[in-house]
């Protein structure tokens, strides 16, 4: 059997849902079973298991059942939202009057997996880390943008603790079920959470041994009794034949979202039986400018260069269509917060006549001097994935267009990064993915101008004070109407051009039990608790 194909309407959202409630009712009657080794394939070795100071899925999806969180996302709910939060390390929490605190009361007996109890210093020390106010020091900080409105936190017993906000923040909760957001402890060395962490989640490290593979073990003192229903998950670092040892049977999944359409095809002409879900996660196909480098230190030249973006063709050429256009978050329905199509349309190089958007980038360009007899060469950077080199080749087509020669400059996974932080680029072809679906995480993170994780530098002091008026915003439909507001300003300054909003697939043994892509985010489903193998 193979499950819904793409989760890309709100009829497949629907669906899923209703799939997700019979699988609810039915796997009682299946009769849950205990034990089993879950075995996944890894595409490549994880840098660390301190997903604090990690922002790559290579890195926090493997480690992520070590930990647990104030609170979480049900794993149930394909579409991460408010209404999916539950308690985790937190039993409940409430707000104050003004909702400046939030005051979490904390589960009693949890127990790190070294022995040493949890309590309320463990919340205390966490965010001292997040906000660099302890003096152990995270190596990397990704997550600090998060949360620059937390002015303290106060844990008035070893069971309560309070966050106290500079000014009101609805989004906070969902920042913190992030799988990005677990809470460290206080008695261990965050260099040693690099190499062998200590958690509280349902399943301890085993072993972690660079490019073979990881190992989790049950953790018998989890604070869910009846859970996890595994007794172990191995993650096996496999390039190359990953995909063809699963269709044999020699992995139970698949990394999550790793499977291109392309290979979808085969899993399924090969392996009927496998269970495959195309999902969105949360994901975009976007260009890096350097806004320092001319020509790009002009506005008419980066207008220029997204008047010139055919981006239906794009998404239609892209995976073979498992790709959304979409403005700088995610586009509805399977985002929260995206720009209606009709809104976006009215946008610099979203608009549906591509031949007038052309002729306009043509036009800036004559004036700047470029033209088919002198046209602009610029190089086009991307790395050595399947995933960015296509969207790159497309693009440099698309640019012939408007007289912009791009050569393309193929990047090593090893040296990306480096090259990116030292802005060794003009424009880059780059794939970031939004931990949670909100305007802060997204907003803060992505645009604002002293984020560790803003990887094109775009500063505008203007738009960004608009940033924390939306945040403090309590009402939701005022709220999204200054979020729209926000999106159409970055996206008609150019700061980072989405090319497409992509879609991949996970695919899955019919013996695992209690798995549910999510919709919306790459980060936040995968400590495998309720998963269960009937074999």
């Amino acid at each position: 059997m193979v499950a819904l194909s793409s989760v890309g309407t709100r009829t497949g959202l629907l669906l899923a849902g209703l799939l997700a409630m019979f699988v609810g009712l039915a796997e009682p009657a299946l009769a849950q079973k205990r034990g089993g080794t879950l075995r996944l394939f890894h595409r490549e070795n994880p840098a660390s298991p301190s997903i604090l100071e990690e922002s790559s899925t290579t890195a926090t999806v493997p480690f992520m059942p070590i930990y647990s969180n104030l609170v979480t996302f049900d794993p149930s709910a394909a579409q991460n939202s408010e209404q999916s939060l539950r308690p985790d390390l937190a039993e409940s929490w409430s707000w104050n009057d003004d909702r400046t605190e939030l005051t979490f009361k904390l589960r009693r007996g949890v127990r790190w997996h070294d022995g040493w109890a949890f309590t309320a210093g463990d919340v205390e020390c966490t965010f001292n880390l997040l906000t660099g106010r302890a003096r152990d020091r995270l190596r990397s900080n990704p997550r600090a943008a998060w949360f620059g409105n937390i002015n303290y936190v106060h844990s008035r017993s070893d069971h309560e603790v309070t966050l106290h906000l500079n000014h009101p923040q609805p989004s906070l909760l969902l920042l913190l079920a992030s799988g990005l957001t677990p809470i460290y402890p206080c008695h261990v060395p965050v260099a040693q959470m690099r190499i062998r962490p200590v958690g509280t989640g349902p399943f301890k490290l085993e072993s972690f041994k660079q490019f073979d593979a990881v190992k989790l073990a049950r953790n018998p003192d989890y604070y869910r009794p009846d859970r996890p229903l595994l007794d172990r998950i191995e993650y096996r670092i496999v390039a190359g034949s990953a995909l063809l040892s699963f269709v044999a049977g020699g992995f139970d999944m698949t990394f999550p979202f790793d499977v291109s359409t392309n290979q979808l095809r085969d899993v399924r002409r090969q392996s009927p039986r496998a269970m495959c879900e195309t999902t969105p996660m949360n994901s975009s196909i976007h260009l890096l400018l350097n806004r320092d480098t001319p020509p790009f230190d002009k506005a008419e030249i980066r207008r220029a260069l997204t008047l010139a973006i055919d981006r239906k063709a794009m998404v239609a050429a892209i995976n073979d269509g498992e790709a959304d256009v979409g403005g700088i978050l995610q586009p509805p329905p399977d985002g929260l917060w995206g720009l209606p199509p009709d809104r976006l349309a009215t946008l610099p190089g979203f608009g549906p006549d591509i031949d007038k958007s052309r002729a306009e980038a043509r036009e800036l360009l004559a004036k700047a001097g470029f033209g088919p007899d002198k046209p602009l060469k610029i190089r086009l950077t991307t790395r050595a994935l399947a995933a960015w080199r296509t969207p790159a080749s497309l693009l440099a087509d698309q640019l012939r267009e408007v007289n912009i020669e791009a050569e393309l400059d193929i990047v090593e996974g090893l040296q990306w990064t480096q090259r990116i932080e030292r802005r060794d680029y003009v424009v880059a072809v780059d794939s970031t993915a939004n931990a949670v679906d909100d305007p802060d995480q997204a907003l803060f993170e992505n645009y604002a101008c002293r984020s560790e994780r803003n990887l094109g530098r775009y500063c505008n002091g203007e738009i960004e004070r608009l940033f924390e008026r939306q945040s403090a915003e309590a009402d939701p439909a005022r709220r999204r109407e200054m979020v729209w507001d926000i999106d159409s300003r970055l996206l008609a300054d150019v700061a980072r051009p989405p090319l497409a909003w992509t879609r991949r697939a996970t695919c899955w043994q019919p013996h695992v039990k209690g798995f549910v892509p999510p919709v919306n985010s790459m980060y936040n489903a995968f400590r495998f608790e309720d998963v269960w193998l009937d074999r």
